[in-house]
């Protein structure tokens, strides 16, 4: 069992902290780049030649054959004013490190460097992946498009859970988080006199009935046991209070858990504002916009992951589902993979000013991460 001193756990707080104060937003990582690749070349792990603006690979190469499995962390920040007070606060106005991702780096890194110390022993390779613009859900597929996966059977991962105490790993087979998707509807009339009404076709008229009845979708269109959201979120139509404008725009997002039924909500959503539009003579441009599909946990690695959280000491639980998104997804459309809460303790859930983790955490998920890989390459030896 490979655990953490306290040297060790003092100086990936203190990174963690750097890291906090310099908070960047998705592909504007420079200096968090840097600061990674530093201590990675400090510690004598290489870095992968993949020739990223942004994000580092680095591996882990074990002194016997097997094969290779990944450690991901995402690294970039949000565009959020910090409010938090803390000592180490950020230095960047309007950027903060407000869902934990400088938490997620210095944990990784953690894992990182005690799997280092134990490459002699290791029957396989480790790739450690320190992901930008997962924000932005577009990091995943553009580091995968630049090698960050070749040659990977596996891959892990985790986001902190401020709801969670620090210690408890949330582990779900099967569907975690939600697949996102943004849409953006543009209902069409004809504009004038709002005392002339009769010579319009009033978009305002089309969108209100199209808010309502979009939410019978899922009420009568989708499976009872299938799980989805449809927010409207934004609405922006007229210009002052005499006037029936030409137009009014809609957007939102929908969250879902099954493939079938998002490719329903679409389908429905498409037809249903076609529908209302030619109801009252108008028209309609519907845009659909796929962010992410839904994490899914690959079932053959609960077991090891349990067990590991186990034989640590800390607290294995069935995780909550979530319907935020997470582009960690992308991954698991080329390898297996699992993704895991990491509780952490917080006052304040992801993205808000006050957002905080307890550092106490970090000892958890280094020495977790770190004896899962060692676990999930021995069950491939073992299994030969």
């Amino acid at each position: 069992m490979i655990q953490a001193n306290e040297t060790l756990i003092q100086d990936l707080i203190q990174k963690r902290r750097e890291l906090h104060q310099y908070p960047e937003v998705a592909f504007e990582e420079k200096e968090t780049t840097r600061r990674l690749t530093n201590w990675l070349e400090e510690a004598g792990i290489p870095v992968l030649p993949l020739n990223l603006e942004t994000g580092v690979v680095a591996e882990i190469t074990g002194a016997h054959p097997g094969p290779v499995i990944a450690l991901r962390s995402d690294i970039d920040a949000l565009p959020v004013t910090e409010e938090t007070n803390l000592s180490f606060e950020s230095k960047v106005p309007g950027k903060m490190h407000a869902c934990g991702h400088d938490f997620h780096m210095a944990a990784t890194l953690g894992a990182a460097l005690l799997l280092n110390e134990q490459k002699e022993n290791l029957h396989g390779s480790v790739r450690i992946l320190f992901q930008p613009a997962e924000e932005v859900a577009e990091g995943a597929e553009w580091i995968t498009e630049r090698g960050a996966l070749e040659g990977v059977s596996a891959i892990f991962g985790m986001h902190n859970k401020p709801d969670l105490p620090v210690g408890t790993i949330g582990i779900k087979s099967g569907s975690l988080m939600a697949s996102v998707d943004r849409f953006e509807i543009t209902f069409k009339g004809v504009g004038g006199h709002a005392g002339i009404p009769h010579e319009t076709v009033d978009p305002i008229i089309i969108a209100s009935q199209y808010v309502l009845a979009a939410q019978t979708i899922l009420a009568r269109k989708i499976d009872l046991f299938h799980n989805a959201v449809l927010s409207i979120t934004h609405i922006e139509g007229g210009s002052t209070w005499n006037v029936i404008p030409d137009t009014v725009m809609l957007e939102g997002t929908v969250r879902t858990f099954q493939p079938e039924a998002r490719q329903q909500i679409e389908y429905w959503m498409k037809k249903m504002a076609e529908s209302t539009a030619e109801g009252q003579g108008g028209k309609v441009d519907f845009s659909w916009m796929p962010k992410m599909p839904t994490v899914q946990n690959d079932t053959a690695y609960k077991e090891v992951l349990w067990q590991t959280a186990a034989e640590l000491g800390y607290k294995p639980i069935e995780a909550e589902p979530s319907s935020g998104g997470e582009d960690f997804a992308f991954y698991q459309e080329h390898v297996p993979g699992f993704f895991v809460w990491m509780g952490s303790n917080g006052a304040k859930q992801w993205h808000h000013p006050e957002f905080t983790v307890d550092e106490a955490a970090i000892k958890v998920a280094s020495e977790y991460f770190a004896n899962l890989a060692v676990n999930v390459l021995d069950n491939a030896k073992n299994r030969k």
